[in-house]
């Protein structure tokens, strides 16, 4: 007895060709269902893409704005009163009197009055001073401002004699003197600065017996002019 199945048919021999086909449908249907939206119907978009249409559309017709009319003229003014004045009335008169001058009325003069400066009391330094002090024995001196201090080192030098304190405490130094000579040529405001006060006494000795000098002038008038020196003291 012949077997009823035919031995060629062997439905083994695709099966893996089948269950690729099958696998790849599977996964298709798969991948559709998961990107599958929906939209509600008041997210829609309407497109209008005939363009004819939005040309008709009418555009309203603005009416300009009419300028308002001017403004009616203001009432005439209500005339004034007039008061009749019977001639038997007087009537006084009011006289303005000319505020202008009369060409006979004679104009006083009034005169310049000179103002006079009074002089002013400043001190010049003697550095810059227009007119230095003439110390005696400098007046026909050509530079009178070098003769001044070359005899005020012969003045502390005929003068000087070193006190006997300070010499026993071994005391030396420089002593800074300041004084004024003053408007009239005498010497002011004497100050001075060392390192001993037996020192400065004696350099305040020496500026007391300075002669009166000519004062300094500044354009033309006397001033004060403070003047400073110093004077050393050095043992040997």
């Amino acid at each position: 007895m012949e077997p009823k199945k035919n031995p060629k048919a062997d439905l083994s021999r695709n099966s893996g060709l089948y269950f690729a086909i099958g696998l790849a449908v599977v996964l298709f249907l798969t991948w559709q269902a998961l990107e599958w939206k929906k939209y509600d119907k008041d997210e829609a978009f309407t497109y209008k893409m005939n363009v004819d249409d939005e040309l008709d559309e009418e555009i309203p017709i603005t009416e300009m704005l009419k300028t308002p009319p001017p403004p009616p003229p203001p009432p005439p003014a209500t005339p004034e009163v007039i008061e009749v004045v019977e001639d038997d009335e007087e009537i006084e008169e009011t006289v303005i009197e000319s505020t202008e001058t009369n060409q006979e009325e004679q104009v006083a003069e009034v005169e310049e009055i000179a103002e006079v400066e009074e002089p002013v009391d400043v001190d010049v330094p003697f550095a810059v001073i227009e007119d230095v002090p003439v110390f005696p024995g400098c007046e026909d001196a050509k530079d009178k401002r070098a003769c001044f201090q070359e005899m005020m080192q012969k003045h502390i030098r005929k003068h000087f004699r070193y006190p006997e304190i300070a010499q026993e405490m071994g005391v030396q130094g420089r002593v800074a003197v300041m004084f004024t000579i003053d408007k009239d040529g005498s010497i002011t405001n004497v100050r001075m600065r060392g390192p001993d006060k037996n020192l400065e006494k004696e350099a305040a000795r020496i500026i007391d017996q300075l002669p009166k000098m000519t004062p300094g002038k500044q354009r033309g008038r006397p001033v004060r002019v403070p003047f400073s020196i110093p004077i050393t003291f050095r043992l040997q």
